[in-house]
């Protein structure tokens, strides 16, 4: 492993990526191990298990979560950088979301173990 790598964990089950109204409270249904609720003055963004969503609610399914096992301090330099940059120049796509303790990138489904892949040949390691 180089000295810049990271070690990351694929969290269970499929996440789906919810868009809800401008202003929407957080709903019920957000609930799990991995849950994040994002709002901004345009929309209200949730991640949270796909099996939780409902029909109806616009979203993007079949995500899965890859987490940088941490903690992360504040103080640390290309962290996702350097695992987005593999996913990119391997046109793998990623969604990223940060938390006080780590990074999460979630990845298409389909692409889970081209990413692990990528990123285990560019110095990380996977954790079961």
């Amino acid at each position: 492993m180089k000295a810049d790598g990271h070690r990351f964990r694929v969290l269970p089950g499929a996440y789906a990526v919810c868009r809800l109204a401008p202003g929407a409270a957080s709903p019920r249904w957000a609930v799990g191990d991995f849950v994040s609720v994002t709002t901004t003055a345009e929309e209200v963004s949730v991640i949270c298990a796909a099996t939780h969503v409902p029909a109806e609610v616009i979203a993007e399914r079949d995500w899965r979560v890859l987490q940088v096992i941490g903690p992360l301090p504040f103080t640390a330099v290309g962290v996702l950088a350097a695992l987005a940059a593999p996913l990119a120049k391997a046109d793998l796509s990623l969604l990223a979301v940060a938390t006080y303790d780590t990074d999460y990138l979630l990845v298409k489904a389909a692409a889970l173990d081209a990413a692990r892949s990528v990123l285990a040949a560019a110095g990380h390691t996977a954790v079961d």
